[in-house]
């Protein structure tokens, strides 16, 4: 696999209604939020239509959504007006997030498992200037499966953290929920086209020390 290049998923928002917008956030981010997972001051990186940005903003954190794709920002600013919240939104290259600094939590929602192996390693690195000493990466990726996007092993997983500057505390097997693109998709996963289902995903949790 390679690495898609921004402009893909900005034509994506642009041309359609991309399969990672469900309208709603994820199941599993909002289970890690309830567990205590999310702390302090959380940027939603590859915040996309933002969702979690405004589920998160509802429940009093201090939270910016950050995103390469100027028409995900419209959108989830969009978003935020409709539930009566104005987290911060900004533009950022996730590979060079030079102005993102201070969090005590960056949360990635289906972004880590976009990227090839090279590009899984220049993140991780990258994030050691995001996220401050003791916080923490929560990472939602899809598993191995009958996925419709991009995927990740925990192996992936494991050895992007083996980096220096973080410690893996933790992979849990979770739920990354899509919207059913297509007719051969239907077929495969038996949902109907636009449907919702749930897929096999990783749940990560890496200290940054």
């Amino acid at each position: 696999m390679t690495t898609p290049a921004p402009s893909a998923f900005q034509e994506a928002y642009v041309s359609g209604e991309p399969p990672w917008i469900i309208g709603e956030p994820q199941p599993a981010v909002i289970a890690a939020e309830a567990e205590g997972l999310l702390r302090g001051r959380v940027l939603d990186l590859g915040c996309g239509t933002g969702e979690h940005a405004v589920l998160l903003a509802e429940r009093g954190y201090d939270v910016v959504g950050a995103d390469s794709a100027p028409a995900a920002l419209d959108r989830a600013r969009a978003v935020a007006a409709a539930h009566g919240v104005a987290p911060e939104f900004v533009e950022a290259d996730a590979m060079h997030p030079s102005e993102l600094r201070g969090f005590d939590t960056v949360l990635d929602s289906a972004l880590f498992h976009i990227f090839d192996g090279d590009d899984q390693a220049r993140y991780v690195d990258a994030l050691r200037d995001v996220v401050v000493d003791g916080g923490r990466v929560v990472l939602l990726g899809l598993a191995p499966g009958p996925a419709f996007g991009p995927e990740v092993t925990d192996d992936e997983i494991r050895t992007a953290f083996s980096r220096p500057g973080w410690t893996l505390e933790e992979i849990r097997e979770s739920t990354y929920r899509g919207r059913v693109p297509d007719d051969d998709q239907a077929a495969k996963l038996g949902v109907p086209v636009g449907g919702h289902v749930d897929l096999p995903a990783w749940l990560a949790l890496a200290r940054r020390t």
